[in-house]
């Protein structure tokens, strides 16, 4: 990945004025094959060159994240590019909603992703994520249940109150995976009442790593 990376920069310097048409056309191209690095080069081009992607090209992005085979490219995809395309624009906001509903998971994964890196930050609508993430806690894919705690997981850092909200009134529907991934980082007494060990295992392994460090 970092030599895909940087290539895709060379690319970039080497091209400045590049247009809107000939980056779809050349990552089209690249995605016209089914070779993993090709594809990967195709994705970085669509992050390099974010500022020339519009609202409109959604659809075709999407199509993208219909022919992955793999999370690699649906979570680049759906965090760093469509996520930077959908932003907080009211109208692209209104898409996630039917994508949530799609038949593919990778495209419902893709729906709760899409505002990542903007609910990391304290931006976004989470009110809408909630919506989205509500109506897929029974669903038994893998990568939808872990998606709906990355992305509470990221948001409790900075806001844990809405994340301890979410599952406390989620609590008996909530999968196993999804709850250890968002409370990962909530404080002990909203672990507590949402019946988990005050410190998260993560913190456990530490403790006991310092432990050992300390006793020599």
């Amino acid at each position: 990945m970092p030599e895909i990376r940087r290539a895709a920069n060379d690319f970039a310097r080497e091209h400045p004025d590049l247009t809107r048409s000939q980056l779809k056309k050349i990552v089209g191209e690249l995605w016209s094959t089914d070779v993993f690095e090709l594809r990967s080069a195709g994705v970085a081009l669509l992050s390099r060159y974010a500022d020339l992607l519009e609202e409109r090209d959604l659809p075709w992005l999407l199509g993208f994240v219909r022919r992955s085979k793999t999370w690699a490219h649906v979570d680049w995809l759906a965090a760093d590019v469509i996520g930077g395309v959908v932003g907080e624009s009211r109208t692209a906001l209104k898409r996630l909603p039917a994508w949530a509903g799609d038949d593919n998971f990778w495209v419902r994964r893709t729906a709760l992703l899409a505002q990542l890196r903007l609910l990391s930050r304290e931006a976004g609508d989470f009110a809408l994520f909630a919506r989205l993430a509500a109506a897929m806690l029974d669903e038994r894919e893998f990568f939808i249940r872990k998606a709906i705690g990355w992305v509470l997981r990221e948001v409790s850092k900075k806001r844990p109150k809405l994340v301890f909200e979410f599952l406390r009134e989620h609590r008996e529907d909530v999968s196993g995976l999804t709850l250890s991934e968002g409370a990962k980082y909530l404080p002990p007494a909203q672990r507590r009442v949402l019946r988990l060990p005050a410190e998260a295992a993560w913190v456990q392994r530490e403790n006991r790593a310092k432990q050992r460090a300390a006793t020599g």
